[in-house]
C-alpha cells in the first residue's frame, strides 16, 4: 500500500515539491554561507519525493542552534515551501480519493518550515525508538 501511495503521490505532488526543494537548495548552496540549509533543503526535498513509510523525528541533540538556524531557513526558503504544501493539500482535498494525500501534504508543513534538528528515519525505526 505504501508504494502505492507513494507512486500517486510522486505524480500529484512530490515531484513538483521536490523540484521547488532542489530550486531552494541550489540557490542556498550558490550563496555559500547556506550550504548547510541547502543540504537540508535536499534531505528534506528527498523525504517530499517519496514519503509514506518514512516519517520526521527530532535529533536528541539538536538545541539553540538548530532553532536558529531554522528562522534563517523559514526566511530564505522555508515560508514559500511550506505555501506550496499548503496549496497542494488543498487541492488533493478537493477530491474525496485525494484527501489522504491532502493529508500528507499538511503533515509536511511543520518540516518544510524547521527541517534542522530532524532526521528522516523509517516508520518501523521510529516505532522501535518510541518503545525504547
Amino acid at each position: 500500500m505504501r508504494t502505492l501511495l507513494n507512486i500517486i503521490w510522486l505524480v500529484l505532488s512530490g515531484f513538483w515539491m521536490f523540484l521547488g526543494y532542489v530550486a531552494a537548495g541550489v540557490v542556498l548552496c550558490i550563496l555559500i554561507l547556506t550550504i548547510p540549509w541547502g543540504i537540508a533543503s535536499f534531505r528534506i526535498g528527498l523525504f517530499a519525493l517519496w514519503p509514506f513509510g518514512r516519517t520526521v523525528v527530532d535529533k536528541p541533540r539538536s538545541g539553540v542552534g538548530s532553532f536558529l538556524g531554522n528562522v534563517v531557513w523559514v526566511i530564505l526558503a522555508g515560508w514559500w515551501l511550506a505555501i506550496g504544501h499548503i496549496l497542494t493539500g488543498v487541492a488533493m482535498c478537493l477530491t474525496i480519493i485525494g484527501i489522504p494525500l491532502g493529508i500528507a501534504s499538511f503533515k509536511l508543513v511543520p518540516v518544510s518550515l524547521m527541517p534542522l534538528g530532524k532526521e528522516i528515519v523509517q516508520v518501523d525505526e521510529a516505532r522501535a525508538l518510541v518503545h525504547h
